[in-house]
This record gives C-alpha cells, sequence and structure tokens, in this order.
C-alpha cells in the first residue's frame, strides 16, 4: 500500500462573530490533576468508512467550527513562566489537516490486521506542535479512512470520541450536541475543605522520580526479538462462555464481559511470558473513567479532557495459573470496585495539597516505557461512542487505536458488526505470541481449566 500526501494544511476556528478569535489575549489553562497524571504522549487512532468520501470543503470548514466549540483542540502546550508548570495556551493557532489517497481498495486491505504499515493512515505523532492532527485518507473503492491523533495530556479516550462525533456533526452542518465541555475548572476538580486523603496514591499514580526503573521481565530482550500486535476476536458466545465459567463452580457472582476478558488475557499472557508456576508478582493496570465514578459534583460525559486513574489487581503467576477464570475475575472484580468516587476524590486532595511539588512526585504513567512485563496494561473503549461518528456518508464499519508496540499493552475495542463481538489488541513479544494464542484460543471453550 502506496500512501500520497496531497495536502497538509493549518485549520483554526471560526467563530460566528466575525469569523475571527476572541480579540482577548491567549488564555493560559492549567493541566488538572488527572491531565498531570497521564502519559506524556501523543495517541493516535484511526475509524474506517464506506464511500462516497466527505469534499475537501466539508471538511475544513466542518473542522473550523468544531474548532470554535471545542477551542482547546487549536491551542498549544506551553509552560507558565511563573510557576514553571505547563498549560493549555489557548491561542487559537489550529490543527492540521491532512488530505491521502492510497493505491489499493480498501477492500483488499479487510480485515486489516495491527501492523506497522497502518501508521501511514493516521498523521504522525512525531516532530509536531499541534495538538490534534487529522488525515482522511481515500482508497480506490471511494472508501476512506480518517486517523488522528492528538496529546494525551489534554484528552483522553472518551474525550477522543467525543470530539470525532462533534466533528461528524458539525461536517454535516448540524448542531453539535451536546457541546463539548472544555472547562478545567469544574467544581469536580476541586479539592475538599478540609481535604480527605483516605487512600495511598504515592506508588500508585505518583511516585518518586528515583523509582523510574520498574519490574522488568525476567528474560533478556534479545537484539533480533520484537513486539507484534495480534487481533483477538470474541464473538458473542465465547464472550458467553467465559462469563458462563467464570461465574461457576465456587463463585455464583456474575461477571461483566470487560472482567472476564481482561482476566481470561490476563491468565494467558501470563502463561505465554513462562510465568506460569512461579512466585513472580504481575499486576494489572486497568484503566477507569472517572465520569462514572464522580456524581457530587459530576465530570459531564463530553468534558474534553483526562478523568483516568488505574485499577491494579494483582496475583503471583502460580495464583493465576492454579486458579480458575472465576478467580481472576474477582481479583478484576475487587479492584476495580474499590475505584469508586471515594477513591477519586482523595487522588485529587492529594494531588491538589502540594505534596506532589513537595516530595517532587512524578506521574507513574511513563510513555518511554516499552516493556510492561511481568505486568500488563488494559484500555477499554467499550462504549465509547465511535459508532455515532458520522462525517455526512454513514457511520463507521471499523475502528482500529492507531500501531503502537508496547510489550504487555492490551486494547478492547468494540466491532461494528452487530454481532455482541468485541476485538482484543495484544502486544507481545513475538516468541511469547504462539503460546499465548494457544491459551487464549483454547481455554476460550474450556475457561475454567487450570494453565
Amino acid at each position: 500500500m502506496k500512501i500520497t500526501v496531497h495536502s497538509s494544511k493549518t485549520i483554526k476556528p471560526l467563530y460566528r462573530n466575525d469569523g475571527h478569535a476572541p480579540s482577548t489575549p491567549p488564555e493560559a489553562v492549567p493541566l488538572t490533576v488527572f491531565d498531570k497524571a497521564t502519559f506524556d504522549q501523543r495517541i493516535s487512532a484511526m475509524n474506517f468508512f464506506r464511500p462516497p468520501s466527505p469534499s475537501t470543503t466539508a471538511l475544513e470548514s466542518g473542522l473550523a467550527r468544531v474548532l470554535a466549540a471545542c477551542r482547546v483542540w487549536a491551542g498549544r502546550l506551553d509552560v507558565d513562566p511563573t510557576t514553571g508548570n505547563r498549560v493549555i495556551l489557548l491561542s487559537d493557532a489550529g490543527v492540521r489537516l491532512v488530505e491521502a489517497t492510497a493505491d489499493v481498495s480498501l477492500s483488499s486491505m479487510m480485515p486489516t490486521e495491527p501492523t506497522p504499515e497502518l501508521q501511514s493512515l493516521h498523521p504522525s505523532r512525531h516532530g509536531v506542535e499541534e495538538l490534534l492532527l487529522v488525515q482522511v485518507t481515500r482508497f480506490t473503492c471511494g472508501s476512506f479512512v480518517v486517523g488522528y491523533t492528538l496529546h494525551h495530556l489534554v484528552a483522553d479516550g472518551q474525550a477522543m470520541a467525543t470530539t470525532m462525533v462533534a466533528l461528524g456533526q458539525a461536517i454535516r452542518g448540524v448542531p453539535i450536541h451536546p457541546v463539548p465541555v472544555i472547562d478545567r475548572a469544574l467544581p469536580a476538580f476541586a479539592a475538599r475543605n478540609p481535604p480527605r486523603v483516605e487512600f495511598e496514591h504515592r506508588g500508585a499514580e505518583l511516585k518518586l522520580p528515583h523509582h523510574l526503573t520498574e519490574k522488568m521481565c525476567s528474560s533478556k530482550v534479545t537484539g533480533d526479538d520484537e513486539v507484534v500486535v495480534h487481533r483477538v476476536r470474541f464473538s458473542r458466545q465465547s464472550i458467553s462462555q467465559l462469563k458462563s465459567m467464570a461465574s461457576s463452580a465456587s463463585s455464583r457472582r456474575q461477571y461483566s464481559t470487560l472482567k472476564c476478558v481482561v482476566a481470561h488475557l490476563w491468565r494467558c499472557i501470563t502463561k505465554a511470558r513462562r510465568f506460569a508456576g512461579h512466585q513472580i508478582t504481575t499486576t494489572m493496570r486497568v484503566a477507569v473513567n472517572g465520569r462514572t465514578r464522580l456524581h457530587d459534583p459530576p465530570i459531564p460525559r463530553e468534558y474534553i479532557g483526562n478523568a483516568v486513574l488505574w485499577a491494579r489487581p494483582t496475583a503471583t503467576a502460580a495464583e493465576l495459573a492454579g486458579m480458575p477464570l472465576g478467580h481472576a475475575a474477582e481479583l478484576v472484580s475487587r479492584a476495580v470496585a474499590r475505584m469508586d468516587e471515594r477513591y477519586f476524590r482523595s487522588f485529587i486532595d492529594f494531588a491538589s495539597s502540594g505534596a506532589v511539588e513537595e516530595m517532587g512526585l512524578v506521574p507513574k504513567a511513563n510513555a518511554a516505557k516499552m516493556v510492561l512485563s511481568p505486568d500488563i496494561e488494559v484500555y477499554s473503549l467499550l462504549g465509547f461512542q465511535f459508532h455515532e461518528i458520522d462525517f455526512g456518508t454513514g457511520t463507521p464499519f471499523f475502528h482500529m487505536r492507531g500501531y503502537v508496540a508496547e510489550e504487555g499493552l492490551v486494547f478492547l475495542v468494540p466491532s461494528f458488526s452487530g454481532d455482541g463481538s468485541i476485538y482484543a489488541y495484544v502486544n507481545l513479544f513475538r516468541r511469547y505470541m504462539e503460546m499465548f494464542k494457544r491459551c487464549c484460543y483454547s481455554l476460550m471453550a474450556a475457561a475454567d481449566a487450570r494453565l
């Protein structure tokens, strides 16, 4: 597949008055405690559409309209000279729109596998200052892919979906609803008076800088090894089997799709790494969306920013191997349940107290760490409104995250087929992948087996 870029231009907000930005000086918006705790990196995703594709005029005008409603994306990251803290400068400098063509039909690639080649379908993450970049790639069959790259310090996956839904509405010329919320001074982010820090956040979300060296895989990373990404399809039937086996035997609890699937993947990844039977501790970091946890006061669903913390179920490899799926699902369930409003409020109070600055704490989320073994990290996009994105010619038939080769990283994304299936994108060293596949697919049919 050859991708040819035909145009790359800056699109600025189009305001309703005279078409120009507000005359006031650019406002410097401080990052929230959730922004500061996340990864300092850019993330990408892609949506695949059937023909016809929107015109260049529609793309440009729609993007200009949505930037007026969601001004944060047209800004730039900066540093406040008085505090040294990073801020978002609402400068209206604009976002990058790239238009390209592919020399093949999209059908010839489907179902496309997660490979480095797909990086050409979304804007580069490197050497750019824009907070949002959008690329539309048109294929010979008339189908098209919309890829986008955004800065994680500005927004999380939920906000990514909200932005793309709003962009589709703007391109179609309909009112943007719900209107994205960009206020980073929401009451939900305010510390309580007096603060109530009820949980230990050092070592969880934040750590001392000299603790940058984390647990690493006991086996050496050889120069001829590489991280590969495998997509696992969980059908409605296989999900039902996992749920049934997880809730049988000693436990009569009913576990959600997310908890059963990630418990299954946790066990199989641990086995594939050849840790099964050993007293090696493995932790699974599961992203938890604060929009569903904070209620008094709430974070709006349409908030454009970060609102994620991580649950951390932990077990030894021997424990995961020797116990049935229901045990792993229970570990996940308990850890996620602990991430309630009390925990989120405790984190806000701690991160706002000045203790972070006094102790010199840094985010535990480390974008430079490319090997998570013996741990794994899970992000679920299930429930996000990607299926509502419509650029005027219909909703997408496929969604993928941008290609990221980070060992131990797992993404769960919905299938748009309507058959109840979901996809898991699993990143592992190539030397572990065949063992993972054997474990994953065999145990889907016998989910309570010991490893």
